[in-house]
């Protein structure tokens, strides 16, 4: 399964850093573009670090607290209760 999540991250980092690049080249024209593919090494610790976050948050979100905040409830004003006053 980490592999799985693993790839997963890859393919959304390479899409989204082509979303930035087709951003550029809309912005400023096709200078210097080759229209070469772009290969990009990201280092295992850094997709380690983003499996772990992930992790964290999808933990954080099947916690009792987790499931509260999904119901979003509301006071007798109608606000939200989210702890800020």
């Amino acid at each position: 399964m980490s592999d799985e999540l693993r790839d997963q991250i890859n393919e959304i980092i390479e899409a989204d850093i082509q979303l930035k690049i087709n951003d550029y080249i809309e912005k400023n024209g096709n200078k210097g573009f080759k229209g070469e593919e772009l290969k990009v090494n990201i280092p295992k610790s850094e997709i380690d670090k983003i499996i772990e976050e992930y992790k964290r948050i999808k933990k954080a979100e099947k916690s009792n607290l987790g499931a509260v905040k999904k119901m979003d409830l509301l006071d007798k004003n109608g606000r939200p209760l989210d702890g800020k006053d």
